[in-house]
């Protein structure tokens, strides 16, 4: 395959439309925890607002500056995130990390959407993009978590 052909295919139409309509971009006013986390190879960003109700999400926030793929996995995670517990959260996370690097399973439902990224396994340089979300999901969690057993 060519260079354009391999570059089209990893910026199908549903990735792009994923990007052009992330779900949640408002920041929470009262979060239970914020976390921001950068891609350094890229300079990707996304700051990830939580509340966390009963051990689930029970509001999400997200300000995200990253490339296409990026912010078609942040427009996933904030389509689903609300609702899920911390181990929901991480087993999407592995599962999406290890699909990237090792063509490993599709993460499971509700981030099994996260799929329209298979094509990004060959592009070493942007999976750091792509976990932006649901790493900062995972650290927000965390600290929400300690946060109340402090409480």
């Amino acid at each position: 395959m060519s260079g354009n052909s391999d570059m089209i295919k990893l910026y199908s139409a549903r990735i792009l439309a994923l990007a052009a309509d992330i779900p949640r971009l408002d920041r929470l006013a009262e979060p239970d925890a914020t976390v921001k986390r950068r891609a350094p190879l890229c300079g990707s960003t996304v700051t990830v607002d939580l509340k966390v109700e009963d051990g689930r999400v029970s509001d999400y926030g997200q300000d995200v500056k990253a490339c296409a793929l990026g912010q078609a996995a942040a427009s996933v995670v904030g389509a689903n995130i609300v609702g899920c517990t911390r181990a929901e959260v991480v087993a999407a996370r592995d599962a999406l990390k290890a699909m990237l690097k090792s063509d490993g399973p599709t993460p499971p439902a509700p981030f099994d959407g996260l799929e329209v990224l298979r094509p990004a396994q060959d592009y070493k340089n942007r999976h750091a993009s792509i976990l932006l979300a649901l790493e900062a999901s995972v650290e927000a969690l965390d600290a929400a978590s300690a946060a109340s057993s402090c409480a």
